[in-house]
């Protein structure tokens, strides 16, 4: 759901998306005061059910972190004619791309006559403002360590800026960022900005109302692009799966994603359209480093070839993925991905691996080595009933091996305490439009600052941290792609992680009688920003 229409379309492809049926934009009590009776012709809103808390609509909080959302424009933003590749990065707050200098010098120029929703004007001073904001210490932003390879951003007069790199690549996947007003930038964590409730961007939406179960987002009057169709987004909140299939189901919402089970429980139903849309985000097990057998290279290897991937994308997923051995996906093309370093599944190669490091199997049929067990913690979000069944898959397919995996579903709050003592089913790809950033962080050793969701066992294999440095810090081309492709050979022989696979993400719409810009391939973010509704401004009836 990004603002974009007013883009020249000679910069990208465009393939659109008509859906048919009968056009179900219901505007339910609790977000709009009416019944669906009394707003059958309210064509110009549409209700979404939100998965996750409202609010928090800061950049700093990775909200619009990759120039997709209602309310902000990055200088930068995706655009392709579906989700079968890594989209292009094209024009929209920048008036072009941008144009090398200097070695790892950039000058980007600036589109003029752009306003906030609050007025002020836009210009280099905003951009300046929001980049050296997000690495600040004293914002502690949760993203900060996906913008290490900027080394500063400067203003080249009130309508470019110039920025300096620690690397040889294109900036253009770090310029995707939200760009929020200089003037709201604040010396303090970003968790206690006004922007988290208050958001003021240059997007074509502003917030109207919020509450603690709906948001309220109208159309602008000022927006400097074409103005949507869709003149209201009404989100409400609805923490539970089940709950809003079945709104989604009864007319109440227009649109959710859901759980690949759930989505398709809703195949067939009039009105409603079941989209499975591609992603680079992945769900894997993250493993303890202070368990003896989770630190062991061997275990770690074995446990890859245990686990039959193929079966969890069919059984878990319903089809809606693909098999995953390491963050790089087949999407980033032959050039770079590396078929021959999937793990095959074999168990009898997993259990002579496991024989071979001295883990042998014990009367209750989970293996020991000397007073050292097979076992270890598999945590996951208790909310999430997607990484409840992908964990309980992963704990069967171990227990054929002899490896035990003790499930257990708690709190986002307990498992970063317990991320060195137990396995968590984790999910990433936060910023796939860069194969850097997508595997850097995952991979690497851990370093300054980073997220304690980047590599938590801080494992890594003989000269990978060489190579990933070496990788992030040049030009990409055939030389880049080869580092990449020897990045997973590697990895393979040493992983770090067991991951299972990379999700298509599920969503149910009633979003007949429109046409709009096809899903695009999606990051480990989504819910109703992405999927169908990722650029609402593409909405146009169909004539």
């Amino acid at each position: 759901m990004t603002t974009r229409v007013a883009r020249p379309r000679s910069r990208r492809s465009r393939r659109v998306f008509a859906l048919t049926g009968a056009m179900v934009l219901l505007v339910v009590s609790a977000a709009a005061g009416c019944s669906s009776s009394d707003s059958a012709t309210a064509t110009d809103q549409i209700v979404l059910g939100e998965g996750q808390e409202l609010g928090a609509f800061n950049p700093m909080l990775g909200y619009a972190q990759l120039g997709v959302s209602p309310i902000y424009d990055g200088l930068l933003i995706p655009a392709a004619d579906g989700d079968d590749r890594v989209p292009d990065l094209v024009p929209a707050l920048a008036a072009a791309t941008p144009e090398r200098t200097a070695p790892r010098t950039w000058r980007v120029p600036l589109r003029s006559g752009v306003t906030f929703s609050d007025g002020s004007s836009f210009d280099a001073a905003d951009v300046i403002a929001t980049y050296r904001a997000v690495v600040d210490p004293q914002v502690a932003s949760e993203i900060s360590t996906d913008f290490a390879p900027i080394v500063d951003i400067e203003a080249d007069g009130p309508e470019a800026i110039t920025v300096r790199m620690d690397t040889d690549a294109d900036p253009s996947p770090y310029l995707l960022l939200g760009i929020v007003p200089s003037e709201e930038v604040q010396a303090a964590p970003a968790a206690e900005w006004s922007l988290n409730t208050a958001p003021v961007g240059t997007g074509a939406y502003r917030l109207d109302t919020l509450e603690p179960d709906q948001a309220i987002l109208v159309a602008r009057e000022n927006y400097w692009g074409t103005a949507p169709s869709v003149n209201r987004i009404v989100y409400t909140y609805v923490p539970d799966d089940n709950t809003r299939a079945q709104r989604i189901g009864a007319g109440e919402i227009d649109g959710a994603a859901l759980p690949p089970r759930l989505a398709d429980s809703l195949t067939g139903r009039a009105g409603i359209d079941v989209v499975a849309v591609k992603s680079a985000d992945w769900r894997g097990i993250s493993l303890p480093s202070a368990n003896a057998f989770t630190a062991d290279p061997a275990a770690r290897r074995a446990m890859n070839l245990g686990v039959d991937r193929q079966a969890v994308v069919d059984d878990v997923l319903s089809g809606k993925g693909e098999a995953a051995s390491t963050p790089i996906a087949s999407v980033y093309g032959d050039a770079v991905y590396d078929e021959q370093t999937q793990f095959a599944y074999d168990t009898t190669a997993a259990g002579a691996a496991l024989d071979a490091a001295g883990w042998r199997t014990g009367p209750d049929g989970i293996r020991t080595r000397g007073a050292d067990r097979a076992s270890f913690p598999l945590l996951y979000n208790a909310q999430d009933t997607l990484r409840r069944d992908l964990a309980v898959a992963f704990a069967a397919e171990m227990k054929k091996i002899g490896v035990e995996a003790l499930t257990r579903g708690t709190s986002w709050d307990e498992i970063e305490t317990k991320m060195t003592t137990a396995g968590v089913l984790l999910g990433g790809g936060a910023t796939p439009y860069s194969i850097d950033s997508q595997v850097y962080d995952t991979l690497h050793t851990r370093v300054a600052d980073s997220s304690p969701y980047s590599n938590p066992g801080n494992f890594t294999a003989p000269g990978l941290d060489a190579l990933l440095d070496e990788a992030r810090e040049s030009a990409p081309g055939p030389e880049n792609d080869e580092r990449y492709r020897r990045i997973q050979q590697i990895y393979a022989e040493q992983p770090s992680y067991v991951f299972l696979a990379f999700l298509h993400h599920t969503y149910a719409a009633r979003s007949a009688g429109w046409q709009h810009d096809a899903p695009i391939l999606e990051p480990h973010s989504h819910g109703v920003t992405w999927g169908p509704w990722w650029n609402l401004p593409s909405w146009q009836p169909k004539s």
